[in-house]
Order: C-alpha cells, then structure tokens, then sequence
C-alpha cells in the first residue's frame, strides 16, 4: 500500500511527551543554586548575596544536569538544545537587547543621557519621578501592544534619571516592568491578546471588557503604591543641571516611534543613528568612538544573552522530556467545578509561563487544554482568555529569567539583579490578587452574564440572534 501525502502529514505530527515529575529537576536546580546562594551569603553578612552567583551561571549546571538526566543519545538532546536556543523568540530578544546596548552607549557617549536627565528633573516633582516612570512605560505599552519594545526603550531614560536624582534603582526597574505589562495584558495589538482570542475563538473586545475591569484597578493601586514609595530613598530633590533640547530629541524619537507602533529594531537603529549624529554635531563623538561606542554597547549586553540562549534550550529540552505535560496533568486532576477550573487554567498557564520563561509560547502551549477544561467545566471562553492573559504576564512578570527583565538588567548594566527587582512588581502582584478575587466575587463579568455564551453554537447569544436575523 503506497504513502499518500496525508498519511505523511499524519506521521509527522510530533507525539506527546509522557508526564514526568524528573524533567523538572533541572529547572529546580537553577532555582534552588540561586537562592541556597543568597542564603548562604547573607548569613555570611553579604550586603548584595544575589551577586555572587550569576544566573546564567547557575543556569549552565542546571543545563549540565539536563543533559545526564534526560533519555536520548548525546546528539539528539543537543539538537533539542539548539532547536530551543535558536527559537525565533530568543533571536528576537538578543537583537533587541543588543540595540537596546548600543542605543544606551551612544546616547550617554553623546551627552544626551545627562540633558534629558536634567531636562526631566526640571519638568517632573521628585515625588512623583517613579510613578511617572510608571504611567510612560504603561501608555507605551499600550500604544504599541509589547512588553519588550516598551522595556528596551524605556530602559535607558528610567537608567539614567533613577542615578541622578538617587532613587531606589530596583523599584524603578520594577515600574518600567510594570506599566510594560500593562499592555502585554490589554493592548489590541499586543501578541498575547492575538494569541489567546484566537485560541479561544473569542473577540478581542470582549476579552478587554473583562480584562480592563481586573487591570485598571491594579493600575491604580500600583500607582498609589508607586508615589508612596517611589522616593522613599530620596532626602533631598536632586541638583538639577542644564540640558539642550538638541540632544534629547533622539530620545523623543525613539520614545514617539514607539508608541506610533514601528518596529522595534527600527526603533532602536533609528535612537542609535540619531545619538550618533547629535554627537558628533556637538563635538562629543567623531566617527570612531560612535562605532566604539556601540560596540561598548553591544559588549555589555553578553551575559544577558548567553542567559537567554541557556534558558531557550534548558525549556525545550524540558518541555520535550514531558516537564510541562506534568504540570497540567497534575493540576487537571485537582479540578472539580467551575471554580476550580477557573482557578485550574490560570495555574496552568502561569506555571507553564514561569517554566518557560516566555509568556506567549506559554499560551500557544496551553491554549488546547484550556479550551478543553473551559468546555467541560461550562467556563466561558471569554472568561477563559482574560484569565489565561491576565496569568501569563503574572507569571512572566514575577520571575527574575523573564526575557523582560533580563532586557532591563542589561541595559542597568548589572548594577541590580533581577531578584532585588521582584519585590517592587507591584502591578503583576495586585493584577494576580484581583484575578483571583474575580473568580469568587465575579465583578468582572458583567459582560458575559449580560450575553451569555451559546455552547451548541459555540459564539455569544447576541451573535446567534443576530445570525438568526440575517437568515430571516
């Protein structure tokens, strides 16, 4: 009997991985290295103990140990390895933070970190500096729908005006994080939301009716936290220098471009050449140092990447081994009502996140199961893709090896480690808090109990009378 091309297809599709509690022990061991180390260091009166292990250190033993655990030959767990490492999501996030580098070497090469600083401590009440940062980062966000491009912009301004005017360094990062993700979870163009309405089969603007209710509060709540807080470490407002309106204005390029929605490498190229040319207009930069100056950048950027391409390999290999097949299986098993099956698909999406370290493969990973769970357990699909977006940015946002936070580590140039960043992730925290509250008091779903969902027809009620009025 001859192979048609269907049954070649068929063959094709990749087989299941068996659960298994043992493909975890590698992600348990970077964890465990990490925090076995601060403590050891803080009992040794260590006054930064997260310092002293790097984590893409800890995340090479943790790989190491993948490769003795794991089943298959040597060369099938390596091509695993690279298969992850090389994944289009991790060759976007080294470009970005390699000009994300370059953008902040140039622009403080050519004098326009100092101005734009000075220039912004001019404008802006000390008190309200963070949640300035805070609000900035979170019109971006939505405006341009990532999370990503929001930090990497963001990155170098929040760098420079936290130093001058002595803020708590940690918590600024925490407040670019922050109002990044605040679009993560409701911007139309976001890719999460692209991902999650269609894999739930739901309209964008009814995922935002129901997120919006969840997110604007933690907003509001994460910003009163922000100018309660934010100068807590400032004595005094800072001495505020001169500036030149020439030199900032690659930073309001790139800042505009942005949020217009271009691209973000060319949004980082287009900061780069623009810094580059205003240096060199005013004397700071010739031809030569310009280049230096990004390759400085593009330097300072290595350990950022290499912690990248460890963790898009340790994932794939682990997700290949069945650890992420384990962890919705087990938490399958727990659910028992609709509840729980609410409670049941953010716990699958956010732990397959913090496994992952990626919050949109980690809803393309769940999308099939939740919609299954959703289903038996009568969850409305809207309900169902609010709380699978809501989850993955709580999940990508409380863990110290999210793409995003590495990105901002970077660009600070190792001067905060991403674990003295989480405590300050207030907004991710609070969004989490109030998610789950939703599920018990439903003040979220106005939306969904006002046009119910039609489960033979698979679409909202208003939908099928409005089919049923065309037909006639």
């Amino acid at each position: 009997m001859q192979s048609t091309e269907a049954d070649s297809e068929v063959l094709a599709v990749p087989v299941k991985p068996k659960p298994s509690a043992t493909a975890l022990i590698p992600f348990l061991v970077f964890i465990g290295l990490i925090l076995v180390t601060a403590i050891v260091m803080t009992a040794m009166g260590e006054a930064k103990p997260f310092g002293h292990l790097p984590a893409a250190v800890a995340l090479f033993f943790a790989v190491v140990v993948a490769f003795l655990i794991y089943r298959g030959s040597l060369a099938e767990k390596f091509e695993t390895f690279v298969q992850g490492a090389g994944h289009n999501n991790i060759v976007i996030m080294v470009l970005t933070v390699l000009l994300a580098g370059g953008f902040a070497s140039v622009a403080s090469a050519s004098g326009g970190v100092e101005s734009f600083v000075n220039l912004t401590l001019t404008l802006v009440p000390a008190t309200f500096l963070v949640p300035g940062i805070f609000l900035a980062a979170g019109i971006m966000s939505l405006a341009t729908g990532s999370s990503t491009g929001t930090t990497a912009a963001m990155g170098p301004i929040a760098l420079s005006v936290a130093q001058a005017a002595d803020l708590n360094l940690a918590m600024v990062f925490a407040a670019v994080l922050s109002g990044a993700f605040v679009g993560d979870g409701l911007s139309f163009v976001s890719d999460t939301t692209i991902v999650v309405t269609r894999g739930q089969g739901v309209k964008m603007k009814d995922k935002f009716r129901l997120n919006w209710k969840i997110a604007f509060p933690s907003m509001l709540v994460t910003l009163g936290l922000f100018v309660a807080f934010g100068s807590a470490d400032q004595a005094a407002s800072p001495e505020t220098g001169d500036f030149n309106l020439v030199k900032v204005l690659p930073y309001f390029l790139v800042l505009i471009t942005a949020i217009i929605g271009i691209n973000v490498f060319v949004v980082l190229t287009v900061g780069i050449l623009a810094s580059g040319i205003v240096g060199m207009a005013f004397g700071e930069l010739n031809f030569s140092s310009f280049n230096e100056a990004i390759f400085e950048g593009f330097e300072g950027m290595i350990g950022i990447i290499v912690l990248a391409v460890f963790i898009g390999g340790l994932s794939e290999m682990m997700s290949r081994a069945g650890g992420l097949e384990f962890i919705v299986v087990r938490i399958q098993k727990l659910i028992r009502g609709r509840k729980s099956a609410e409670i049941g698909i953010a716990a699958i999406v956010g732990l397959v996140d913090v496994a992952i370290a990626n919050n949109t493969a980690a809803l393309i990973a769940t999308n099939d199961v939740c919609k299954q769970i959703a289903r038996q357990y009568k969850v409305d699909p809207r309900r169902t893709a609010s709380l699978m977006d809501i989850f993955c940015c709580v999940g990508q946002g409380l863990i110290p090896y999210g793409n995003q936070i590495l990105l901002l580590v970077g660009i600070g140039g190792a001067l905060v480690s991403p674990v003295e960043v989480i405590p300050f992730m207030w907004y991710p925290m609070v969004l989490g808090a109030l998610a789950i509250l939703s599920i018990f008091i439903p003040f979220a779903d106005g939306a969904v109990r006002k046009d119910p969902w039609n489960w033979e027809k698979n679409t909202t009620e208003s939908d099928v009378r409005k089919h049923a009025t065309t037909a006639l």
